[in-house]
């Protein structure tokens, strides 16, 4: 069965996502930034409700993936917490200012991961040289590989990740994500060869509060404070659907 990770950014995603048939969540805070490390207590909850396992973005912050050393560091904490919670695995990344990954620091958190699953987020996809890249995160034992194929989408880059699979596919897993849905997961598993596909499957719900006040923000200025992405459940069990029918 063709695996299906579901990326939550709360608890309510984390209950659709498993209703919906997701094999895997890829659990982080506030999606809208691309991802971030969740809270610990969010973590513990999300395990606690989870029938399946659970990988925790390690990201610190949003923007680019340069770190300092701080940074850096922060990341090591958060991968050793995660693995005394009990999570399956952990997401990681980063580059150099060149644009190629950053290796010593990478290698320092896989080290530090221990017997957890790692995979290496789309940091591959704004990097400068891929195929080296990958290969390195082969050398250094990362297990699977977050990627759109240095696309806009996953479907636009089912080509580079055909290409990446026929290279590397023996080595670590090559996971498409980005812009996966119900309509285009089948043309591209089909195309790539994929054992596994990432999709995030959210739609904007309004929130119930029925007092408020459009004069405050929490945030910035034209943002929706009374609306949030939530995994939607009814769209993953079509992914699930669309994957079993390629069986």
């Amino acid at each position: 069965m063709i695996k299906l990770e579901v990326c939550c950014d709360s608890l309510d995603s984390v209950l659709s996502a498993v209703r919906g048939g997701a094999s895997r969540i890829e659990l982080c805070s506030a999606l809208t930034e691309g991802g971030l490390t969740p809270s610990v207590g969010m973590v513990r909850e999300a395990l606690r409700i989870s029938s399946v396992p659970i990988n925790v973005l390690i990201r610190p912050r949003g923007g680019d993936f340069l770190y300092s050393p701080a940074e850096w560091r922060a990341m090591q904490e958060d991968v050793a917490a995660m693995r005394d919670l009990g999570v399956h695995g952990v997401v990681i990344g980063g580059l150099l200012a060149d644009g190629r990954i950053d290796e010593e620091h990478t290698a320092q958190l896989v080290e530090q991961a221990g017997p957890l699953s790692v995979t290496f987020h789309r940091a591959l996809d704004m990097s400068s040289d891929p195929e080296a890249g990958i290969a390195s995160l082969c050398e250094m034992g990362v297990h699977r590989l977050l990627t759109s194929g240095m696309a806009a989408t996953a479907l636009e880059g089912v080509a580079r990740i055909s290409q990446w699979q026929q290279q590397f596919g023996e080595r670590l897993i090559l996971m498409p994500g980005c812009g996966v849905n119900s309509k285009n997961v089948a043309e591209i598993v089909r195309r790539t060869g994929a054992t596994e596909v990432h999709a995030s499957a959210k739609q904007l719900v309004q929130s119930s509060m029925q007092f408020r006040r459009d004069d405050v923000k929490m945030g910035s200025a034209d943002r929706d404070e009374f609306a949030r992405y939530v995994t939607d459940e009814a769209e993953v069990c079509k992914i699930r659907a669309a994957l079993d029918g390629l069986a």
